[in-house]
C-alpha cells in the first residue's frame, strides 16, 4: 500500500473524476469473488484506510461512477511487515512467543476498529503452504492478465505455482517478494523466447535445471 500514502491516491481505488470506476470497481467488473491482497497496509493513509474498514465491514463500497459495489464475495488479505524489525532481538525465542510478539504489535499500530475486523490473524512466516500457494496464484493471475493486454497469451504448467512460492516466499518481508518473483520470472521467460524464438506466447514452465521459467 506504499502508493496508497496520500489522501489523494484514494482515487486509484474509487475513481478519482465522476465516471471512473478506479481499481475496485475494475475488480468488481471482472468478478463477483475472489481475494483482494493489500500489501503493507500499515503504510495507507487514514482515508485508505477507511475504505478498507468499510470492505471488512459492510463489504459495501460507492466509487465515482456513484455506483455501489458489493465486495461480499471477496476474501480480504492484508499483510505488514509491523514488528518484523523487533523479531531479530528475538530469534531465538519459540514460534508461540514471535507470533505472539507479532500480533501484540500490530494490535498497537492498526486502529482498534480495523484490528477487531480481521477474522484470522496469521503470522506471515506460519502462513500453510496452502496460503502461499494462494497468495503465489493471485499475483500469477494478475501478471498474465495483464501480459495478454501486450499480446503475450500464456498457458499454465501445474508445477510453476510450487516452483514461485519456493521462489518468492520470504517469512520475514510479507507478500512483496512474492510479487517480485513472479513478475521477473515471468519476464524474464517472455523476453527470452522472445529472443530465440520470435514468439511471447505458449505453455509457461518450470526448468529445473536452470532455476527458471521457460516458454514452450
Amino acid at each position: 500500500m506504499s502508493e496508497f500514502q496520500t489522501q489523494e491516491s484514494l482515487g486509484l481505488l474509487l475513481g478519482a473524476r465522476l465516471g471512473e470506476t478506479g481499481y475496485l470497481g475494475n475488480v468488481r467488473d471482472r468478478a463477483v469473488e475472489g481475494s483482494l491482497l493489500f500489501d503493507e497496509a500499515e503504510k495507507a493513509h487514514p482515508r485508505v484506510l477507511d475504505i478498507l474498514l468499510q470492505l471488512l465491514d459492510a463489504a459495501r463500497i460507492t466509487i465515482a461512477t456513484g455506483q455501489t459495489l458489493d465486495f461480499s464475495g471477496f476474501y480480504i488479505w492484508l499483510t505488514s511487515n509491523i514488528g518484523s524489525a523487533e523479531l531479530m532481538s528475538l530469534q531465538h525465542s519459540n514460534d508461540a512467543t514471535l507470533e505472539r510478539h507479532v500480533l501484540t504489535r500490530a494490535q498497537q499500530a492498526l486502529r482498534p476498529e480495523i484490528f477487531a475486523r480481521i477474522n484470522e490473524k496469521i503470522v506471515f512466516n506460519r502462513l500453510s503452504y496452502e496460503h502461499q500457494l494462494e497468495i503465489a496464484e493471485k499475483f500469477l493471475s494478475r501478471e498474465i492478465e495483464f501480459l495478454a493486454k501486450l499480446e503475450h497469451k500464456l498457458e499454465l504448467d501445474p508445477a510453476v505455482l510450487p516452483f514461485l512460492v519456493r521462489k518468492g516466499f520470504h517469512p520475514k518481508l510479507g507478500a512483496r517478494p512474492m510479487r517480485d518473483a513472479v513478475e521477473k520470472l515471468t519476464g524474464d521467460a517472455i523476453a527470452e523466447n522472445l529472443l530465440i524464438h520470435r514468439t511471447s506466447s505458449g505453455l509457461l514452465k518450470v526448468d529445473e535445471s536452470r532455476g527458471c521459467l521457460v516458454i514452450s
